[in-house]
């Protein structure tokens, strides 16, 4: 099967292709239908043109025949014989009359009237006999036959016979009337048509035997020619009164038309070669075939115009959109037409702007990425009875979790302390408040002053800035001391750390009251604080997107399960612990996409160094 590899192929294969062989075969159906009417036309034109010429010798036949008829109905009459002269005086005064003979079956010779001879008004005279002879009475009379032409010694030129029988009271022959025609005469008309000289043409009996024709050659009948054509012209006249053959080739060589005199038992035959018969169907054909593979080729042409010009601004679109993939987002394509190709160049040229935007901004998002990628700890600080690490997971380039780690001066060397926080939102607004409030909380923390002091001034200069943008954030500051087993915490609206001790087997969550940081300038924090640390306790301090994760079912993983984990994993180290419950978490998730940010610290009370 062909497999078009580009779309100028498949407009080829399944557009111009199809629609030149659809216009082929309409061509083809309108000629076939084109060519039957003409052909239709030029056989009843034949036949019209054969009927009148066959009508020309009907009405000279007729005119005898009527007089014929004259003759026999004044048999009954009282003036017979007068009457009978009269019409035998107007039968030879007919065109073509060569003789009119009377004759009787008493073995009296005929009574022949010459043509041009008078006859009296009384009597007959048998101009063989010498004799006078009256002119006998019968009761009914019928024409029996027209002769076949023959050549008659008498006049030098062939005649026709019209004999009419004339019978007595019972029926019997008694005599016949015989009228000799000029056959020459009969069908002066028919030679003297144009048809008649330009074709070959014949005056046929039933049977087929040629009475006169335009051939040089003499024939005696057309059945026994080695014709086909004249061969099935006979056999049609068999069956029909009139009728056109065409002959078996394409194109035909000849044609031939017939048609049955009504007075004679006769045909009209015309053959005529079939180049100049047909010859309007034959220039229509080639007319029609050069015309018509004209408009075929004008219309496939303009159709592969047109469709190559679509194929053009296409290749142009793809072209475009290849430099675009490579990162070129400069050259902007021209819009050439106001069609459906103009308005794809156009979403194109907006599409590419806007991806040049996306692709600044991305770039943005990734400098910005890297910009709060660097304020995170690059390192876990070392400190003496603690173990400590963290880490973040962002659901975007940038997020609003924080953690860090500070050193506090107002406290010994072994003393640190730890802020987890959660900004409102996601993206570069949550990035600027989580960098903003970490300098102030780094700032902060070189002043004198306990955990509670420190977080109420950070919260007044957070307010200040974020009063009329409705952001906050949530953060958990804690201080450990090694040395003194002691921790002092403050809670500003983040969810409380739990602390697990492995003695007892229990998890206590730090509480304490306080708002998040931004919504009230002049709020107070209360510190709270936990004495007599002891070996193997665990500290975790996480934001919401830990805890609420949902699974494919949409079930939160919850504190519970966290609890959970802490018990599990709290003979590790705290880099171990945090991997394994982010491995117990992405589990829990499978495909579903993170929607927030997860942050988690974890602080593990060594007793090496305590």
């Amino acid at each position: 099967m062909i497999q078009p590899k580009s779309l100028q192929q498949r407009l080829m294969l399944f557009l111009i292709l199809p629609v030149a062989f659809l216009l082929i075969l309409m061509g083809i159906a309108g000629f076939i239908y084109a060519r039957n009417l003409l052909l239709a036309q030029w056989r009843e034109g034949s036949i019209l043109k054969l009927q009148r010429a066959a009508h020309q010798v009907d009405m000279r036949i007729a005119q005898v025949k009527n007089w014929i008829r004259i003759f026999h109905q004044t048999s009954s009459s009282q003036e017979t014989e007068e009457l009978h002269n009269l019409v035998i005086e107007q039968l030879k005064q007919q065109e073509g009359v060569d003789q009119v003979q009377l004759i009787w079956n008493d073995n009296q010779a005929p009574l022949t009237v010459p043509n041009g001879t008078r006859m009296s008004p009384m009597r007959h005279m048998n101009m063989t006999a010498g004799r006078p002879m009256m002119m006998r009475r019968y009761h009914s009379a019928r024409i029996r036959e027209i002769t076949p032409p023959r050549f008659d010694d008498s006049t030098n030129h062939e005649t026709v016979s019209l004999i009419s029988d004339l019978n007595d009271e019972n029926g019997q022959s008694v005599g016949r009337l015989e009228v000799v025609l000029d056959f020459n005469i009969l069908i002066k008309d028919v030679r003297e048509s144009g048809w008649w000289q330009s074709n070959k043409a014949f005056l046929v009996s039933i049977g087929g035997r040629i009475l006169t024709s335009t051939a040089h050659e003499k024939r005696k009948s057309l059945a026994d020619s080695g014709d086909p054509l004249e061969r099935e012209t006979v056999k049609a006249m068999q069956t029909n009164a009139y009728g056109t053959i065409l002959g078996e080739e394409h194109p035909t060589k000849e044609v031939s038309g017939f048609y049955k005199l009504q007075e004679a038992p006769w045909y009209l035959v015309m053959i005529a070669p079939g180049n100049a018969i047909l010859a309007p169907i034959v220039r229509f054909r080639f007319h029609y075939l050069a015309t018509g593979a004209g408009f075929i080729l004008l219309i496939v042409i303009l159709i592969r115009v047109v469709t190559g010009r679509t194929v053009v601004s296409i290749r142009d679109v793809s072209s475009a959109a290849e430099r675009v993939a490579n990162g070129d987002y400069e050259g902007m394509l021209p819009v050439k037409t106001c069609d459906e190709v103009g308005e794809l160049t156009r979403s194109f040229n907006a599409m590419v702007q806007q991806l040049k935007d996306r692709m600044e901004m991305k770039q943005a998002m990734s400098l910005a990425m890297e910009v709060q990628q660097n304020l995170l700890p690059k390192k876990m600080p070392i400190v003496k009875g603690l173990d400590i690490a963290a880490r973040s997971i962002y659901c975007d380039e940038t997020g609003g979790d924080l953690y860090d780690f500070l050193e506090i001066d107002d406290c010994n060397a072994d003393c640190i302390g730890i802020a987890v926080g959660d900004v409102s939102g996601h993206g570069i607004p949550a990035a600027l408040l989580m960098a903003t409030v970490r300098a102030f909380l780094k700032s902060r923390v070189t002043q004198p002053g306990s955990t509670a002091e420190i977080i109420s001034d950070v919260n007044r200069l957070v307010t200040h800035d974020t009063g009329e943008t409705g952001q906050f954030m949530t953060l958990f500051y804690v201080e450990i001391d090694p040395r003194e087993r002691v921790i002092h915490w403050v809670r500003a609206g983040h969810d409380p750390a739990m602390l697990y001790t492995p003695d007892t087997d229990t998890i206590e969550e730090l509480r304490g009251k306080g708002i998040a940081l931004g919504v009230d300038g002049d709020s107070e924090y209360q510190g709270q604080i936990i004495k007599g640390l002891s070996q193997g306790q665990v500290l975790l301090i996480g934001t919401d997107g830990l805890w609420e994760t949902r699974n494919e079912s949409g079930e939160m993983f919850g504190k519970e399960r966290l609890k959970a984990l802490i018990r599990r994993y709290a003979h590790l180290s705290s880099k171990q612990m945090i991997t394994s419950i982010i491995d117990e978490l992405q589990d829990f998730r499978k495909s579903v996409k993170q929607d927030d940010d997860i942050t988690l610290a974890v602080i593990k009370v060594d007793e090496l160094g305590l």
